[in-house]
């Protein structure tokens, strides 16, 4: 009975062994999407500068419409109170 017990086991260490083997896998190939996805970004941002914009503007631009509106409002009330608070407004 010990023999059928210790094939069991290594049975069951080998489907998890497959099964980790899927997740790495497929982290694996989720890491080469992400990269060919930030070449695509960084050539999207080249071709916009070579037409004239900014990419750094618009990179910030980008940040700022992924959050809400209201967290908006509040870092543009700080950087504004900020700014008073060390002389750059006008």
């Amino acid at each position: 009975m010990a023999e059928a017990q210790k094939k069991a086991t290594e049975n069951q260490g080998e489907i998890s062994g497959n099964r980790l083997k899927s997740f790495i896998e497929r982290v694996e190939r989720l890491e080469e999407e992400k990269k060919a996805l930030a070449e695509d970004i960084r050539d999207v941002y080249a071709e916009a500068k070579s037409t004239g914009f900014e990419p750094k503007i618009m990179r910030k631009i980008v940040s700022l419409r992924k959050a809400n509106l209201e967290k908006r409002r509040e870092e543009q009330e700080l950087l504004d109170l900020y700014m008073a608070a060390i002389g750059m407004v006008e």
